[in-house]
């Protein structure tokens, strides 16, 4: 205060400025030199943070004498500290000395130091396939850090957090503070590293969507994210799988979108990187080959039934034709023999005449039912019986029509016929109408499923 007499100790005298500097804590002893002489390597001493910078923070011990917590020596984890979140200026710590220099009044401490090394018995405590829960502490893109004790904690990589689904960050995953189960996959107690697992925790389903995903398989799933490059799409039990822009488009050329519920083929299964390539394009293509197989295997049907049906008529004309010749000759016989007989050699004539009588007789009788449209190559029991309800019953009246009536008439009948192409269909009901079988025969082997 004013007026009150101070012992001082001279400093600096500076003449040309007529200038004293004095000091008053120099009348006493430094506080380094009175620290006492059992604080050392090794000695617990408690304090209060005075000063907190990047690297870590101050603690005084006694007025004058601090030390420095770096911020490696605050925890044995291997996830770095913040000084400056970790600290708060006048908070008490307890800290262990770990260097001191009384010459350069220098201490280090460490906060760390003062319980065990966890990492010394990390392997009993933390075996290989044991599992435990942790809080998760950080997100990085590449995966989870997972606090599991004081100290101790590890990584879970992004790709170890689902067996189905692929993961663009973690934190479409998790957060920070939550709590999640994983299992230790390795211990690395030289590198302080622990490896985790989440996915581990289950059996890798993969083994059975082998079975149940095999190639060539249809599903019904929906397209949960789409860009210009292809989609995701969620299969059955949670699984997603890649359909590239190529294998969206849909059977009107129309690109499918995302949330559209569709049938997919998979293309390919991939056990090793969990990649499944899927397409519903070549879904609707394997549709309309397998309406075009069917129709060419009713057609081949058809024709091995005729070529049979043709085989035995011709026996049975080569039998009725023998047989004539058989009795002419023995007309022949009697005529030459004894010439009183032409009423028995008319007799015969007139059965010969009865029997090609009967055969036109039966053709006649066929006229009055529809041709076999089955015989075109393209059209199979359903067209045939759609174009005979539209009034085109025979092969004359379909080698007529013109094909953008038909394609009408298909059209009208729904989705199913009208891929159909019926081009071709009046060039060969023209042949048949003919009656040109064989050149028929011929035109159908050199074009595939009658297409033109």
């Amino acid at each position: 205060e004013l007026n009150q007499n101070l012992n001082v100790v001279v400093l600096d005298f500076d003449e040309n400025k007529k200038r004293i500097s004095l000091g008053l804590k120099q009348l006493q002893p430094h506080p380094w030199e009175v620290l006492p002489e059992d604080v050392n390597i090794g000695s617990v001493v408690k304090g209060k943070i005075v000063n907190i910078e990047d690297y870590g923070a101050f603690l005084e011990i006694i007025p004058g004498v601090e030390g420095l917590i770096h911020v490696s020596e605050v925890s044995w984890s291997n996830q770095p500290v913040n000084a400056r979140e970790f600290f708060t200026l006048q908070q008490e710590f307890e800290s262990k000395v770990v260097t001191i220099d009384r010459d350069d009044r220098k201490m280090s401490l460490s906060v760390k130091q003062l319980a065990e090394d966890p990492w010394d018995k990390i392997s009993e405590m933390f075996p290989n396939g044991s599992k435990h829960s942790g809080e998760v502490k950080n997100l990085t893109p590449y995966g989870v850090f997972v606090e599991l004790k004081e100290g101790i904690g590890g990584m879970v990589h992004i790709s170890d957090l689902s067996w189905t689904k692929r993961y663009s960050h973690p934190s479409e995953f998790t957060k920070v503070g939550e709590t999640i189960d994983v299992t230790i996959l390795e211990v690395d107690q030289d590198s302080r590293k622990l490896s985790l697992g989440h996915k581990q925790l289950e059996e890798n389903p993969w083994d059975t969507f082998e079975n149940v995903f095999p190639v060539g398989s249809y599903h019904e799933a929906t397209i949960i994210k789409k860009n210009d490059r292809g989609g995701v799409v969620q299969l059955p039990y949670g699984l997603e799988a890649y359909a590239p822009i190529k294998h969206l488009r849909k059977e009107n050329g129309s690109t499918a979108g995302a949330d559209e519920t569709l049938t997919f083929k998979v293309i390919e299964f991939n056990r090793d990187d969990k990649r499944i390539i899927v397409s519903h394009t070549r879904y609707h293509d394997d549709i309309q080959k397998e309406a075009d197989n069917t129709v060419k295997e009713e057609k081949r049907t058809e024709r091995n039934e005729t070529r049979k049906s043709i085989k035995s008529t011709q026996s049975k004309v080569e039998r009725a034709t023998l047989g004539e010749l058989d009795v002419f000759s023995q007309l022949k016989q009697q005529m030459d023999a004894d010439n009183s007989t032409p009423a028995k050699a008319k007799a015969k004539v007139k059965s010969s005449v009865k029997v090609e009588t009967k055969s036109k007789s039966l053709t006649k009788k066929a006229e009055g039912k529809p041709d076999d449209f089955k015989k075109i190559e393209g059209i199979g029991p359903k067209i045939a019986e759609l174009l005979t309800t539209n009034g085109i019953s025979t092969f004359e009246a379909l080698a007529s029509t013109e094909v953008g009536k038909i394609k009408e008439i298909l059209a009208e009948a729904g989705s199913r016929y009208k891929t159909r192409d019926p081009t071709s269909w009046p060039v060969q009901s023209r042949l048949a109408a003919d009656d040109k079988w064989d050149e028929l025969q011929v035109w159908q082997d050199g074009h595939d499923g009658g297409k033109m």
